[in-house]
């Protein structure tokens, strides 16, 4: 887990994106985590050293011509390494070759980077979870059908 600071730059560009994009279909936050996504794409090229490129099916290539899917969540308190990271059901068929997990502190000023994990493994290895199931490890119940994996299971690199 690395710990990265949100320049203003960073900030600046995210915010840009976020208006331009508006609600998405299927938004659990109906438009709000626009933002934070973003950010979480910044943080995540930030460290991986890629081109942000934002499609639905991945928000970043590598050098080595990898796709890459950022997924993002907002947070009040540093990350443990037994928290859990998503993807959603219905997010399933993206075309990407890794999922990559970012966490952005809810005053904007800095995010984790907390790891990558390779598409095809991921499903295997994460537990799936239906809406309305509460979660034996923390006790949130589930919003939406989702594959969960803790952090300290995610790989450091590609």
């Amino acid at each position: 887990m690395k710990i990265v600071a949100i320049s203003s730059e960073m900030l600046d560009r995210s915010k840009v994106k976020a208006n331009e994009l508006g609600k998405l279909n299927n938004s659990i936050l109906k438009g709000d985590g626009n933002l934070v996504g973003f950010l979480g794409e910044e943080i995540a090229n930030l460290v991986l050293k890629g081109t942000i490129k934002n499609s639905y099916d991945y928000d970043l290539i590598l050098e080595d011509g990898s796709k890459v899917d950022v997924k993002t969540k907002r947070t009040t308190v540093v990350p443990k390494d037994f928290y859990e990271c998503s993807v959603a059901a219905y997010n399933t068929k993206q075309k990407c070759d890794y999922y990559c997990f970012v966490r952005v502190k809810d005053d904007l000023t800095c995010g984790w980077f907390l790891g990558v994990y390779k598409k095809e493994d991921y499903f295997k290895d994460a537990m799936f979870m239906k809406q309305g199931d509460i979660d034996p490890s923390n006790n949130f119940k589930v919003k939406a059908d989702c594959y969960n994996m803790k952090i300290n299971q995610l790989k450091e690199e590609i």
